[in-house]
């Protein structure tokens, strides 16, 4: 079975080497590094089922990148799709403005999807 928050974080990590940072986590006295992705979990639903046990499960996700250049923003969250659809996920278009706490900083996020298909065992 795979680890999909560890999938996501590790494709980003090994491609990037920008923070990766569960979103809402960042305390207010840490300074925001000059670009960083943040991630969250909005859903992990049971999709697919077969003799009453979950057969898939659909993780949902908001990725969004920020950064203090704006030309970075748009190319790294495009570049980090391409990498994500790569190793699974399924992402939903090209992006989406998103507020940063800080003037310095501006953001686009992206929403992604992953199937997490399960291995039956049949018998005993």
């Amino acid at each position: 079975m795979v680890d999909v928050k560890l999938l996501l974080i590790n494709t980003l990590d090994e491609a990037f080497h920008y923070p990766v940072i569960q979103q809402g986590s960042l305390s207010t006295e840490d300074a925001y590094p000059s670009s960083f992705f943040t991630f969250w979990n909005n859903s992990t639903n049971d999709d697919a089922f077969f003799d009453n046990t979950e057969t898939e499960t659909i993780w949902d996700f908001d990725l969004n990148f920020y950064s203090v250049d704006p030309v970075a923003v748009n190319t790294v969250l495009l570049q980090a799709k391409q990498r994500l659809k790569a190793v699974g996920f399924i992402p939903d278009g090209s992006g989406y403005d998103v507020l940063s706490d800080e003037h310095t900083h501006t953001g686009r996020g992206i929403n992604l999807l992953y199937i997490e298909r399960k291995v039956m065992q049949y018998g005993n």
